[in-house]
């Protein structure tokens, strides 16, 4: 690669940086920059949910002369390679910087040798990616533990309510469960930017990563798998509807739909890691404007697409989260530390002639796990129930989704 037109895109970067006078919306994740000096900070997140954003809010906060940033989604830099690193030093020399900022950094293969010399050079280093690979194990003995990892998701309903201006209430929450949190969409509703944005998922981090060549097949299965968001999902039972040759190839596609934050598997609850593996797990979208769009289920089936609003709201602040089913189901159950810090039934309308098998399955996990207080989500229903030395809240999904956890 030659330095002059790295050097030409720098420029044109920084340009573009500088220009802009309104950095949007300050997001509720709270960057970890305090660990900076020892430490890589990565933040990871489907495509298009304001990771770069999110960079530009870090830079204007700090020091403008002693950053250097680059995307390396940039057409440009297709063809860099590990070697071309060593032009990039150069550059960074040239610019005086001490602080790295680097979006879509795991394009490049070998990027985390480059990296630990960073850190080891005394730099600050701040990296984007939309892939998940970037918070795993293999990772972390990539760079001998020194990153820290934090996830950046589409907006949240407290955040869509700020960039609406609106009130929580019944509406506000019908308004957030058809638009989702995709923040371009949020603000212009232009459903294309949504089609586009599966498609690049698609084709750039799952079929230009891994090499696959049935793509319609594995189009198929995205597009099952945001019809059925709330569904228990079995990779034996998709394999022959969807013409997939083996089971095996199912479960590595359901691996990289979720690495690529597309869709999310919920494992069920069991002591043995064996049956997790092999109980079929609960599929739920990143954004339910996503599945607004590319669905092809043609009834609104509100009362999943709430539990899959409920599922967000855990997700960005559990990683330890299962459903639970013991003569009944629950649909969350939150760990942390090895101890429950949330218990959660999902429930469209709570009426008599629900309201039986929702508690029981609730109830069954609550004496399973010695827990004496749990919630029940609906869209607007309130209520306090109380059974035995168990107490339940029933809580409007329009107050549940502003609360910290």
């Amino acid at each position: 690669m030659v330095l002059e037109s790295v050097l030409a895109l720098v420029a044109e970067q920084q340009k573009i940086r500088y220009s802009q006078k309104d950095t949007g919306l300050i997001r509720e994740l709270v960057p970890a920059t305090k660990s900076l000096s020892s430490h890589a900070l990565i933040i990871s997140g489907v495509r298009r949910c304001g990771k770069s954003t999110l960079l530009m809010q870090m830079m204007k906060l700090m020091q403008p002369d002693s950053l250097f940033f680059l995307n390396f989604e940039s057409p440009q830099l297709y063809e860099f390679s590990l070697s071309d690193f060593s032009r990039l030093d150069n550059l960074i020399a040239q610019e005086g910087a001490n602080t790295l900022f680097f979006d879509e950094l795991q394009l490049v293969e070998g990027w985390e040798m480059y990296v630990r010399q960073k850190l080891d050079e005394g730099f600050k280093v701040i990296i984007t990616g939309s892939n998940a690979s970037l918070l795993s194990k293999e990772l972390g003995t990539r760079l001998t533990g020194r990153h820290i990892t934090q996830e950046l998701f589409p907006f949240s309903f407290t955040e869509f309510l700020n960039i609406r201006n609106l009130l929580p209430s019944s509406e506000s929450l019908k308004s957030y469960m058809l638009t989702g949190g995709f923040p371009e969409f949020v603000k212009n509703g232009d459903e294309e930017q949504l089609a586009t944005l599966f498609e690049d998922v698609l084709i750039r981090d799952i079929v230009a990563r891994y090499g696959i060549k049935d793509i319609k097949s594995l189009h198929r299965l995205a597009i099952y798998l945001l019809s059925n968001v709330g569904n228990r999902i079995s990779a034996t039972r998709l394999k022959q509807p969807l013409s997939i040759g083996a089971t095996s190839t199912v479960l590595t596609w359901f691996s990289h739909l979720e690495f690529s934050y597309l869709v999310c598997f919920l494992p069920m609850f069991s002591q043995s890691t064996k049956a997790q593996l092999i109980n079929p797990r609960k599929v739920y979208a990143i954004d339910l404007g996503l599945v607004n769009v590319i669905s092809n289920n043609m009834t609104e089936d509100l009362g999943r697409k709430l539990e899959n609003l409920v599922f967000l709201h855990l997700r960005r602040k559990y990683t330890e989260l299962y459903y639970f089913d013991e003569k009944g189901e629950c649909d969350f159950v939150a760990l942390k530390n090895g101890s429950i810090s949330a218990m959660v039934q999902v429930c469209y309308e709570l009426t008599p002639d629900n309201l039986k098998r929702e508690m029981n399955g609730l109830l069954q996990a609550m004496r399973y796990f010695d827990v004496k207080r749990a919630t029940i989500v609906t869209f607007s229903n309130t209520d306090f129930i109380k059974e035995d030395d168990y107490e339940i809240e029933v809580v409007p999904a329009y107050k549940y989704l502003l609360l910290k956890q």
